[in-house]
């Protein structure tokens, strides 16, 4: 009986002993060339934002009791990503003039910010590459695949967080596959929408005028084409300019041509925006037809297109009416 309360008290005095977890992170370091008096540490997801004062000297510290996961760190002009559990105390160190290349990490908890930090660099490598979506496509997908294997192989023998390396496989992932997009879009569009080549067509759209429209119905002319929709802000904020481009060539060999790509339920407000934004050329609704858009790999609005008289492109993805280049484009070939 002795020996088991005897035991019992060991055991007391080592969880004792055993310090507290924290409720908090307490987060400190020091901004060389500072871009503001604060830095701020924020999580939408989470509804958290924390202001940190910057002293005179660069340095700062403050606590936070936070969600387990990523947050963003913003200096007033520069970004970085953290990852912050309770229980840490990171100390962080930068010179803002060269934000991404000087940033980095001590302390308790710090060693997912300080992968983040690495991996933010690397990515932006293969993000840079000017060559990298050109290669020819064995070369292109060794390359990726090369990325992605290195990039896994930096968890083995680490102790990082298991939800984080969950997350940063599922991101790498990610990465791969948007990448592998781009570069089949662009060698689509190098080989399918080239200068010269017959464009996909549309059938049949609803004409705000009245009828329907087919592209085939505007052959004879240049056309313009602008796909846009009502809830899409910078398409909006080219139709000044677009209105300006078409009075400009009234009664020329060209046709404006704008298709709306709005949802059903938005097909009263496109209607409407015709009317109040006293909208000119031709009005199309695409009644949720993405053929045309998916034909020419639109993943963007706003998006404009120029067809020659026989219906063949002349610049799958032409300037914008807001850029001068429009114009040049419009002198250049004599419309």
């Amino acid at each position: 009986m002795k020996k088991l309360i005897y035991l019992l008290a060991i055991s007391i005095a080592l969880v004792s002993c055993k310090e507290e977890q924290k409720d908090y992170v307490t987060f400190s370091g020091k901004i060389t060339n500072k871009n503001s008096e604060t830095i701020t540490i924020s999580n939408p997801q989470f509804k958290f934002n924390k202001v940190i004062k910057i002293g005179e000297d660069g340095t700062f510290k403050d606590t936070m009791n936070v969600k387990d996961g990523f947050y963003r760190l913003f200096d007033g002009k520069e970004y970085a990503t953290l990852y912050l559990k309770n229980g840490a105390d990171i100390n962080m160190t930068l010179d803002a003039k060269e934000f991404d290349e000087t940033i980095t990490y001590t302390g308790t908890g710090f060693e997912e910010s300080a992968f983040l930090a690495k991996a933010s660099l690397e990515q932006e490598k293969i993000f840079g590459d000017k060559e990298l979506m050109d290669l020819p496509e064995l070369d292109f997908r060794s390359k990726v695949s090369s990325f992605v294997d290195d990039f896994n192989k930096k968890f083995e023998g680490t102790s990082l967080d298991s939800a984080f390396v969950v997350s940063q496989k599922q991101n790498i992932l990610g990465l791969e596959n948007y990448l592998t997009k781009v570069y089949n879009d662009k060698q689509y569009l190098a080989k399918k929408l080239a200068k010269g080549m017959e464009s996909p067509k549309f059938v049949d759209y609803e004409n705000n005028a009245g009828g329907t429209t087919s592209l085939d119905d505007l052959k004879g002319k240049y056309v313009y084409i602008d796909l846009w929709a009502t809830w899409c802000q910078p398409c909006k904020n080219e139709i000044p300019f677009l209105k300006k481009v078409e009075e400009k060539y009234h009664n020329k060999n060209i046709e404006f041509v704008s298709i709306s790509v709005d949802r059903q339920k938005d097909y009263e407000a496109w209607k409407k925006m015709i009317v109040d934004k006293e909208l000119s050329g031709v009005q199309l609704y695409a009644k949720e037809d993405k053929a045309f858009m998916d034909a020419y790999r639109v993943s963007g609005i706003p998006r404009f297109i120029l067809l020659d008289p026989e219906g063949n492109i002349v610049d799958s993805n032409a300037p914008r009416p807001s850029n001068p280049k429009l114009v040049e484009l419009f002198k250049s070939l004599n419309i």
